[in-house]
């Protein structure tokens, strides 16, 4: 769970770290937590920024859902406000999504949404929660476009907020547990999956699942009035692209190519165990790494991605997230749990 509660800012020096497994990461990562007085403790929110100050929307207030289909992701632990924070003057401003229309209220309350800022526009796809509309906890079907600037500035004075959106509905979009990212002004809808109905571990018939096996490509324009998309292209591959809740990191390849990194996710097909493969994208096309294992951090959790262009080294820093596998006295231990 990312925590809004204490918030630990990442400092990077360039001296020797010897907890790192490879020789070749000359750097010490300090965390420095700095606390926002008042500041509730959510995870799985969506969060752009823009001169400092932080906006975050959506996401849960519960923690760990519950495993009880009638109790799990009440729509009483939603986030309702749309966050805006300044670290650095420990204060926060916050508005309700309740004033906006349906579409944007349900979803913008919603958890596991996919997103993207890209200049001064937070793109929004999907997400799951609770739909007063249909009754019923669903994956919503909205590509939603934000101001940031502009809503940051509203929040901030307690002025209407309803003007700083778009957004439109499309079967494509209901998506949730991805992400969504920018390639060479291509966005990409990587993994994730349909999830209708409510929870429930034992694989009763309270929900419908399933999973994008794909990546979708396509371009957006949101400079009018009315938000739309084209180009639309999806490529399937349900052995290797079945995945959700893991970590897509940005990547600069070898050759200097700009490209995605699909890290572990979950579950393999056969059993509820993680991916331990990494999956590698450009605009080419994706290329399983099967050759390697990735044993910690198999679920989404933050991370820190660092390209050293003196060097061509690119790293990937994982903080938490749940693993198969954890040391204990120096000791690899699997545990299929997941803890």
């Amino acid at each position: 769970m990312i925590k809004l509660k204490q918030i630990v800012l990442l400092f990077i020096l360039t001296l020797s770290l010897n907890a790192f497994g490879q020789n070749n990461f000359n750097y010490e990562l300090s965390l420095v937590p700095v606390s926002v007085t008042n500041l509730p403790g959510l995870h799985s929110y969506v969060f752009a920024q823009h001169n400092g100050k932080w906006l975050v929307i959506g996401g849960r207030k519960d923690g760990l859902h519950a495993r009880q289909p009638f109790n799990s992701f009440p729509a009483s632990q939603n986030n309702t406000d749309i966050y805006v924070v300044d670290v650095t003057n420990d204060q926060f401003w916050t508005s309700s999504v309740n004033s906006l229309p349906s579409g944007l209220k349900e979803q913008l309350q919603s958890t596991n949404m996919n997103f993207y800022q890209d200049a001064d526009t937070l793109f929004i796809i999907g997400g799951y929660g609770f739909s007063e509309t249909v009754n019923n906890h669903i994956t919503h079907p909205y590509l939603t476009s934000v101001n940031v600037s502009g809503l940051i500035r509203a929040i901030e004075n307690n002025q209407s907020i309803t003007t700083y959106f778009k957004q439109i509905e499309d079967s494509k979009f209901k998506v949730t547990g991805g992400h969504l990212k920018k390639i060479n002004g291509m966005f990409y809808l990587v993994g994730g999956h349909l999830f209708d109905g409510k929870y429930n571990p034992m694989g009763n018939p309270t929900y419908i699942q399933e999973y994008t096996n794909q990546i979708r490509k396509f371009a957006i324009d949101n400079s009018g009035s009315q938000l739309s998309y084209h180009n639309y292209s999806a490529i399937t591959d349900p052995v290797h692209l079945r995945r959700r809740d893991y970590n897509l990191l940005p990547q600069i390849f070898p050759n200097g190519e700009q490209g995605l990194t699909i890290s572990s996710g979950v579950f393999q097909i056969n059993v509820d165990l993680p991916f331990l493969y990494p999956v590698d994208i450009t605009e080419n096309g994706h290329t399983p790494i099967t050759t390697f294992n990735q044993y910690l951090s198999n679920y989404h959790s933050a991370v820190a991605c660092m390209y050293d262009a003196n060097n061509n080294d690119m790293h990937s820093i994982f903080f938490g997230g749940m693993s198969q596998y954890y040391y204990q006295n120096g000791v690899l231990i699997q545990d299929d749990l997941v803890i």
